[in-house]
């Protein structure tokens, strides 16, 4: 099947993150919010997203209102109807996500992609809310959308060869480079990625060393971008631990058993970057 039109629920960063790489890849992109304010935000983003890469000649000012007016904003469920393709990217939260798959496949017309950007959760629970279960993937980009380029394309059993493919060409067309991985928890990225990011903050708990000391160590020992303390406060401690939580709910490892100084501070509502604490102060 071919994608022309992109439908994408969610009014966080992710949301508007993969809207732009849609857009530029020529898609025509409805973002919807459950708000009309918040979804014009959200094309608000965009317009100083590409604003700056037009002031850094990366794009030309024909390219960018190209690609603006290939985006547009709603908070109507129903203007989704028509899409080739729906990405939801709301609130890691099962029953949610329950809610509008069942929602979606009720809207949607028929032979239509519904896609998951979950990180964690069982991509077959969502497909069995719907009557198209044959049609429904998870599409998992990385944050920020714009930059990374890996997308994890999750295969439940119930996904035809047909679903896939499509998903694989997306990506493909949207500049990335797609994996495929079957439909277990945490895929591949952070399946191994949070039990390494759960263990440093255990190593801050014992008092081996200062976070700022266990996050040079992982950067300069490892050549990694930046530390475990100051990746998991980019990640966002909520969405941090939702993962962890669904990884031990899946495998029992006592590896993914959260530890305890992350939950308090996500009850603290501590949750990194987006609330201005968390590990560190911003």
């Amino acid at each position: 099947m071919t994608i022309k039109r992109v439908g994408i629920v969610g009014s966080g960063i992710m949301g508007s993150g993969v809207a732009e790489v849609a857009a530029k890849a020529g898609h025509e992109v409805i973002l919807r919010s459950r708000k009309q304010e918040t979804a014009d935000a959200m094309v608000a983003s965009l317009e100083k997203s590409l604003a700056k890469q037009v002031d850094r000649e990366k794009i030309t000012a024909e390219d960018r209102d190209a690609i603006l007016g290939r985006v547009s904003a709603t908070s109507e469920l129903t203007a989704l109807k028509d899409c080739d393709l729906v990405l939801e990217s709301i609130v890691e939260d099962l029953a949610a996500k329950k809610a509008l798959f069942n929602e979606l496949d009720r809207i949607v017309q028929d032979g239509a992609i519904l896609a998951t950007n979950t990180s964690t959760l069982s991509v077959i629970d969502l497909a069995m809310e719907t009557g198209r279960p044959e049609k429904v993937c998870g599409i998992h980009f990385f944050n920020p959308a714009t930059a990374m380029k890996l997308v994890e394309v999750v295969r439940p059993l119930t996904a035809s060869d047909d679903t896939i493919n499509a998903a694989l060409a997306f990506a493909t067309g949207c500049g990335k480079s797609p994996v495929t991985v079957k439909d277990e928890a945490g895929f591949i990225v952070n399946a191994l990625l949070f039990p390494y990011l759960n263990n440093a903050i255990r190593m801050l708990e014992r008092g081996v060393a200062s976070r700022e000391d266990i996050d040079s160590a992982m950067q300069g020992g490892c050549n990694f971008p930046m530390g475990p303390l100051a990746l998991l406060d980019l990640v966002g401690l909520d969405t941090s631990l939702s993962i962890l939580d669904a990884l031990y709910e899946e495998f029992k490892d006592p590896n993914y058993a959260a530890a305890p100084t992350l939950r308090r501070l996500v009850s603290g509502q501590k949750l990194g970057r987006k609330s201005g604490e968390g590990f560190y102060t911003y």
